[in-house]
């Protein structure tokens, strides 16, 4: 790894527009589980599976059942930036780094420092009440018995992009803008599998696009491969 390594490394010393795509494996060395790992949610057995679960049209139906889930699943406010985290919250405040485009829920980036973060997923930090659209923190999620409630009496929904919903068209215009003006492109930790945000990557229009993930991925023949945790990569950078 070390040749390539160094060539990254040279490509982040020579940049001051980079953007960095990330994935559920950019988390994993926080202690957050990747849906499709061995260890995963996906490996893991419910009454129903986990896509179904986290979809729009289960959560209108069967709400108690989502937020036993949710709570119990997806929700780990414990945990902490990893070197990946931290990494890339540095080049932004170098002025390395433009943007950070991630498909990640957790709220990981910004409590490492970064500023510019578009969450194509959501965050499981923010939730509106569907009724008056009244704005709540996590708490509300958490210190909550069975489907959490506004105060109007309309059911708090988590700003999470589940299955059978769109992503924000705000955000993925952001997210396109940014890759398509980067001159370095770094992808890291995720499958390149769920789409429409896997797709975002054919905006690129440079020529120094590294990819990091522990098992080569299908993307351009031109591309640097880094086979490795991108946390431990990236901390060698």
């Amino acid at each position: 790894m070390s040749g390539k390594a160094d060539t990254l490394r040279q490509w982040v010393a020579e940049s001051t527009n980079i953007v960095f795509f990330g994935g559920a494996g950019v988390s994993t060395e926080s202690g957050i589980p990747d849906f499709r790992s061995t260890d995963g949610l996906y490996h893991q057995q419910y009454d129903y599976p986990p896509e179904t679960i986290l979809s729009h049209s289960f959560f209108l139906e069967n709400p108690r059942e989502f937020y036993r889930f949710y709570r119990d699943k997806m929700l780990y406010l414990d945990a902490q930036p990893n070197a990946a985290h931290r990494k890339l919250a540095q080049w932004e405040a170098e002025g390395k780094l433009r943007a950070v485009i991630t498909q990640n829920i957790d709220g990981l980036h910004q409590k490492a420092g970064s500023h510019r973060v578009l969450e194509l997923h959501g965050s499981v930090l923010r939730n509106h009440c569907q009724k008056c659209g009244a704005f709540y923190g996590v708490d509300a999620i958490l210190n909550s018995q069975g489907v959490p409630r506004c105060s109007c009496g309309g059911i708090i929904k988590p700003d999470v992009v589940l299955y059978e919903e769109g992503l924000d068209e705000q955000v993925l215009m952001e997210a396109v803008s940014a890759i398509r003006q980067a001159d370095v492109l770094i992808i890291g930790g995720t499958s390149l599998t769920v789409y429409p945000a896997a797709g975002l990557i054919r905006y690129y229009r440079g020529n120094k696009l590294a990819v990091i993930n522990k098992t080569p991925l299908p993307v351009s023949p031109a591309c640097l491969m880094i086979e490795g945790a991108i946390g431990q990569v990236l901390s060698e950078m």
